[in-house]
């Protein structure tokens, strides 16, 4: 069932990215990322009765699912819907897919693990397809800065994190849903002490709001779905099927949304880091 698992949540991340972009037409990143994880948060509690025992709170993984919470989805969130505002869902979830890769280099890092030749493969293939898809000819202006290249690869070594330490808490407790419902818990109650620090307004119309509800809820199904395989399959061959994400982004936005428009370096960039991130993670 892993497989299936892990293709459900690819499919579903899509659909959450372009949810979320079609919610930021009349809302701002921060907003939007608080709807999102305050949804997805409240259909967990909602179900919760379903699959929660006292007894969960009392174990070491609810530790280990708290410390995710704090860093994914709310960081992850904010740096992916912003990177999307302003680079597009398909290059934001091609960019994104490098999540393998960290992990892969967590493994060298903190395992002692050695670099081999398909790693190195797969980290090239990873840096031409974000050169790729900053690379602009001819000196034209670009739509974004050269610095958003930076929001997506920071939410995916924050998911890279995510996942090792959330699997490492499945093993003690193997119950996903419970992983996800500490750390949507943890993650909202995150970002509202960051929303009230900074002294942001909170923008939004209702129909923006009801967009990020539906990424919300998209978004919590593709964590249940992530977390059911990483707690019975192997998270080297989960996390690739999951770099699926760009193919039904792009496919989507195609077909459906008709808001991508398709060139050949977003192809390019896809071509380049789904392999190269596959590469990596099916190397170890």
């Amino acid at each position: 069932m892993a497989p299936f698992y892990a293709l459900a949540s690819a499919f579903l991340f899509a659909l959450s990215n372009h949810f979320s972009h079609v919610g930021l037409e009349q809302s701002d990143a921060r907003s939007g990322t608080l709807v999102t994880i305050a949804t997805s948060c409240l259909v967990y509690w909602l179900f919760a009765p379903f699959f929660l025992h006292v007894s969960y709170f009392f174990t070491q993984a609810v530790i280990l699912f708290a410390l995710v919470g704090i860093i994914r989805p709310a960081l992850s969130s904010a740096l992916a819907i912003t990177s999307i505002k302003m680079m597009g869902p398909t290059l934001t979830s091609a960019l994104t897919a490098a999540t393998p890769l960290f992990g892969a280099l967590f493994a060298i890092l903190l395992l002692g693990e050695k670099l081999t030749l398909p790693v190195a493969a797969g980290t090239g293939a990873v840096v031409a397809g974000a050169i790729v898809g900053a690379w602009n000819p001819q000196g034209m202006k670009r739509a974004w800065p050269l610095w958003a290249i930076a929001l997506p690869l920071g939410a995916s070594l924050i998911r890279a994190t995510g996942h090792v330490v959330t699997k490492i808490g499945l093993v003690e407790l193997p119950s996903p849903s419970f992983a996800v419902l500490v750390g949507n818990t943890v993650s909202m109650a995150t970002g509202i002490i960051a929303f009230k620090w900074q002294r942001r307004p909170f923008l939004g119309t209702p129909t923006s709001h009801l967009w990020f509800m539906a990424s919300g809820v998209a978004n919590a199904l593709s964590l249940q779905f992530l977390n059911n395989a990483l707690q019975v399959g192997d998270m080297v061959s989960v996390i690739p099927i999951v770099s699926a994400t760009p193919v039904f982004t792009m496919l989507m936005g195609y077909f459906y949304f008709g808001r991508e428009i398709i060139t050949w370096r977003t192809l390019a960039t896809i071509a380049l880091i789904v392999p190269g991130v596959i590469l990596v993670a099916v190397s170890h």
